[in-house]
């Protein structure tokens, strides 16, 4: 079998997952790690004995390293994923693909520019339940999606946001639930509905006096084939985790998913602890297969390592598109769709009106993309 080296880069909680994940896939021969600093590459690379370096281009050309995983803080994946194309890897990213929308673009330009892959990780999208919902969409049981929501609730404590320096801050973690819970269901309503039109949404800190970003955001929004969406996601919501995509279709029928539940998780600190199903199925004709599937895709839960089970799926699709020369199952295009959701709430907020899509990166103004009022 053909072995990719890998690497990754970023050696906080998250970055664990992907270097287990390249230890154990077939397709890959992990060599290095790269972080800020040395002590702690140095400490991430002893443990799965790989090489350990501070400087990205250094470790690709050193190494020759053909694909690596990003998992820096969301506003520098754009520097680093660029370092990393031009010395010669494809990159896939930690979900979001960036903070804002000129690093998205960036980061597509010199996707182009390099001829390398680019890819996000949006593990969720695998889930059994999830995929299920797809194929509805796909095989027409719905007629045509008229309705599409997300509600993602949970709670995030003060010991959460000191558990690093980086989190609850606009200029190292780029914002709030938006940026770093909501992303997973933003991209698959995105998913299912398809593209969006318009949007009005609004954003707030309801109970966390002590960071800097929204804790709670809110957007209705329609679609381009005319369909209705609604986000309501909070960090401001004890106790626990709910995290939920439902659509509805004009036939009448609705199909829903609970991607979360239980205890928060958090990568690298906690396990996943419920296991996703499909808690809404009125399809004519397929009500009482709900109670066998919710039992079978729990089954499966319990049977795997769900904190990276889901990334190692998506880990080895990536490694064998880079092989086989195709698109890796979720590109980098897709992720920039879900940037462009959350930055649209962002700027409605701030301009308190509805932004119609598509949008492109603010070269006229110093607000974060809308995130400063």
């Amino acid at each position: 079998m053909n072995k990719i080296k890998t690497g990754v880069i970023g050696a906080g909680k998250v970055g664990h997952t992907h270097a287990r994940a390249f230890m154990e896939l077939e397709e890959s021969e992990f060599t290095a790690v790269c972080s800020r600093t040395l002590e702690k590459a140095g400490a991430f690379a002893e443990k799965y004995n790989v090489k350990a370096y501070t400087d990205v281009e250094e470790m690709i050309t050193d190494t020759g390293i053909q694909a690596v995983s990003n998992c820096t803080p969301h506003p520098v994946h754009a520097v680093t994923s660029i370092k990393a194309m031009k010395a010669g890897a494809h990159v896939i990213i930690e979900k979001p693909l960036a903070s804002c929308l000129g690093d998205c673009d960036d980061m597509l330009a010199a996707s182009m520019a390099f001829d390398k892959k680019l890819a996000m990780i949006s593990q969720r999208r695998l889930y059994a339940p999830v995929q299920r919902i797809r194929r509805a969409i796909d095989n027409g049981k719905l007629g045509v999606p008229v309705l599409g929501t997300v509600n993602m609730y949970g709670w995030r404590d003060k010991a959460y946001y000191d558990s690093d320096p980086w989190r609850g801050t606009w200029n190292a973690e780029g914002g709030g639930v938006l940026v770093n819970q909501a992303p997973h269901q933003l991209d698959i309503l995105q998913w299912f509905m398809g593209p969006v039109d318009e949007l009005y949404g609004c954003r707030a800190n309801l109970n966390h006096p002590y960071i800097e970003v929204e804790d709670t955001a809110i957007a209705v929004l329609r679609f381009k084939n005319g369909a209705l969406g609604n986000i309501v996601v909070s960090n401001s919501q004890n106790p626990a985790l709910y995290g939920r995509v439902a659509v509805y279709g004009k036939n009448g029928a609705s199909i829903g998913v609970q991607t979360d539940g239980g205890a928060m998780f958090i990568a690298g600190m906690s396990s996943i602890s419920e296991p996703p199903v499909n808690d809404l199925w009125t399809i004519p004709g397929e009500q009482e297969k709900l109670e066998k599937w919710k039992k079978e895709d729990s089954d499966f839960f319990t049977n795997i390592d769900a904190t990276q089970y889901y990334h190692k799926l998506q880990l080895q699709d990536f490694l064998q598109a880079i092989i086989d020369d195709r698109k890796p199952m979720i590109p980098a295009e897709e992720g920039r769709k879900t940037v462009e959701i959350f930055t649209a709430i962002y700027r409605s907020h701030r301009d308190n009106k509805p932004v119609k899509f598509p949008l492109l990166p603010e070269t006229d103004r110093n607000d974060f993309d809308g995130r400063f009022l």
